[in-house]
């Protein structure tokens, strides 16, 4: 069985950690993000296909050197295709039902319990739900209680929503929805695909789950995630290798060779590799790229610095990124394709 995860993106939202990263590789918990999706997957999921384009050279060069007892294609597109013409480009190595799923997207979504849903309904697609309390910002199913799924709803008013649940990001397909779609263009599967599903087979299903679910798209929400998955490991914080702590962390994720300085505070923040952070500073609610510099009585707030990037001393920053460097050459202003469940 194959599972196809979509990795192609530039992660605007996440920039500028994404200027110098793909996003699927920014680490959480000191862990790739991609690794937490491909570590869940079952062992009936034998063959990844990873869709790339946005620096697929750093993804090759990680999944290269990943050993998970499962053959790892990277398939490199040569222009962003959205999430239905990332699919249609991996036909090739589909030979049967097939997961599709968000690099950027970490649940507690068990995957053999949907493979086991998806064979019972017989569907010809399974798509995984998550409810919310704000249906308004959001595509809603509107859904039968055994679990079929006869429209979507797009951000509705809260009183005439069909129900709390959206799009989850998870998807297992039959061979036969490939023919549906086009090759050779940026095309949703959301938007384009599903509907036509429903209205041909009326074999699409929705597969709810329990436990948490995070689209680690924007800083707010990667940041969450850290805190979400130290909880549930019953951390208050995680240091990486070769750290010199002089000063104190609380709540927060470092990674390798990081050094703190004395009476420096960093709180709820997220510390990449080779960082070097000055005495008297106070970091809260921040992400700080790699090997970059803050020197000596800096508070920081809300705040996201890129890599490689310098904070000189005595600076105060809130609700701020920090970035001096040219943008890559390439990189788009605005998202390119679908943002999932909008």
């Amino acid at each position: 069985m194959e599972a196809i995860i979509l990795a192609g993106g530039f992660g605007t939202r996440l920039r500028p950690l994404t200027y110098t990263r793909a996003k699927a590789l920014l680490p959480i918990l000191n862990k790739p993000m991609i690794s937490y999706i491909i570590d869940k997957l079952p062992k009936s999921v034998d063959t990844v296909v990873v869709a790339v384009n946005y620096r697929k050279d750093q993804l090759e060069t990680y999944l290269k050197s990943m050993t998970h007892g499962k053959e790892i294609i990277v398939n490199n597109e040569p222009e962003p295709l959205g999430t239905a013409g990332a699919v249609k480009f991996a036909e090739r190595y589909i030979t049967g039902p097939f997961f599709v799923l968000n690099a950027d997207t970490l649940c507690s979504l068990d995957f053999a319990k949907m493979i086991r849903f998806h064979e019972k309904k017989n569907a010809e697609a399974s798509i995984s739900l998550w409810p919310v309390q704000n249906v308004s910002e959001f595509g809603v199913v509107d859904i039968k209680n055994d679990g079929n799924i006869i429209n979507f709803v797009e951000k509705p008013k809260q009183e005439d929503a069909p129900s709390n649940l959206i799009n989850a990001g998870a998807y297992l397909l039959q061979l036969g929805v490939l023919d549906y779609i086009e090759t050779g263009r940026l095309i949703s599967m959301e938007k384009e695909i599903f509907p036509q599903i429903i209205k041909d087979t009326g074999r699409f299903y929705g597969y709810k789950f329990d436990g948490y679910w995070i689209d680690v798209g924007r800083i707010k929400s990667y940041l969450d995630v850290h805190q979400l998955l130290m909880k549930k490991q019953h951390k208050s914080l995680v240091t990486g290798k070769q750290c010199v702590v002089d000063g104190k962390l609380v709540h927060s994720c470092i990674g390798d060779n990081v050094n703190l300085g004395q009476h420096s505070t960093v709180d709820s923040s997220v510390v990449f590799d080779y960082v070097r952070i000055g005495k008297h500073t106070l970091i809260e609610n921040c992400v700080l790229g790699e090997r970059c510099i803050l020197g000596d009585n800096i508070y920081l707030k809300n705040a996201v610095v890129g890599d490689n990037e310098l904070v000189s001393s005595d600076t105060v920053l809130e609700n701020a990124v920090v970035w001096t460097q040219q943008v890559p050459v390439g990189y788009p202003l605005k998202q390119i394709g679908n943002v999932l469940g909008e």
